[in-house]
């Protein structure tokens, strides 16, 4: 569980301040198949000293990822850009909200610097939402692609990006520095919405999806959900087929963890004998990657994803 309050503030201040109000909700006990060992391998340490040392925020430890010993362990961490403070205040995100800082100049250097020390042959890089930038961040983005591309010319970018709602030609900012993989999440199904991404809206997500592809067809689509927020298995299909409406290559599918009482509740815990069901009717859709299973994150084992995308375009084009 983890808490909603910041204990290392010179005061304590609340991490999620609009949940502050809401009644404690109740908290499902864990089945077998979501325990995960708790970190702290050798890799993992200097995964963190690395980071740490370049003064960056990884979303792993933001959002409280489940897989972040196996992860950090192998030196794979996705770089949160723009700061650890998002503008908007989703019910699942265990990531700060509130007013953001300035943005950091030299950011895009750390990131680039910090890729290659740990040595990533496929770095993820995702932001806050920064709604409160004309562009979003969108320039950010492409300052981040543009430095990795000098310092690690070898390595392959994949980005999540938010969507970028209200900010006229961010989306083409970004595409026009050409990242290996755009991703972006919608996170869960269109009746869910209002109670779960209130800041968002499901088909624009759908349409910046579509955008990436007719702008630059080159670049790997990529998009998740989770599940256990109370949707039904239609509402999951119907997501599928807007996906491949859009063209989009690969989609994750994952269990919603609730971070604390204050977040939105799991409604239920998906076994994994459905997520495989998923995952063999998303193959049939036409998707060229699927990932489904209850510990799936947007960011896990990206690297060897991105190596069986290549490889499932190059079989198509056969």
């Amino acid at each position: 569980m983890v808490t909603v309050i910041d204990t290392t503030a010179l005061k304590l201040t609340p991490r999620h301040p609009e949940k502050q109000s809401r009644a404690d909700s109740d908290v499902l006990p864990k089945p077998a198949w979501l325990r995960v060992r708790a970190p702290g391998s050798p890799g993992y340490l200097e995964t963190r000293q690395i980071v740490k040392s370049h003064g960056l925020t990884t979303v792993c430890e933001e959002a409280a990822c489940p897989n972040i010993g196996e992860c950090w362990s192998v030196k794979h961490a996705t770089m949160m850009i723009m700061g650890d403070t998002c503008t908007r205040a989703c019910a699942f995100c265990n990531v700060r909200t509130g007013m953001p800082g300035a943005l950091d100049a030299a950011e895009p250097e750390h990131v680039a610097e910090a890729t290659f020390k740990l040595g990533l042959a496929h770095v993820v890089v995702t932001s806050v939402d920064r709604d409160d930038l004309d562009d979003g961040g969108a320039e950010h983005f492409a300052q981040t692609i543009r430095a990795i591309r000098q310092r690690c010319p070898a390595t392959t970018i994949e980005i999540l990006t938010p969507d970028f709602l209200r900010k006229d030609g961010a989306l083409e900012i970004v595409v026009a520095a050409k990242p290996d993989v755009y991703n972006h999440n919608l996170e869960t199904v269109p009746s869910r919405y209002q109670t779960v991404r209130p800041g968002a809206r499901y088909f624009h997500s759908v349409r910046l999806l579509q955008r990436v592809k007719e702008i630059d067809p080159t670049i790997f689509t990529k998009s998740g959900i989770m599940v256990g927020l109370g949707e039904e298995r239609n509402e999951v299909l119907q997501v599928m087929d807007d996906l491949r409406s859009a063209d989009v290559d690969f989609l994750t599918i994952g269990q919603y963890l609730q971070p604390s009482r204050k977040h939105h509740a799991v409604m239920r815990y998906v076994p994994p004998d459905e997520f495989s069901g998923y995952e063999k009717v998303a193959l049939t859709k036409g998707f060229l990657m699927v990932s489904a299973s209850p510990l799936t994150r947007s960011s896990h084992h990206a690297g060897d994803d991105f190596a069986r995308l290549k490889a499932a375009r190059a079989a198509l084009s056969r």
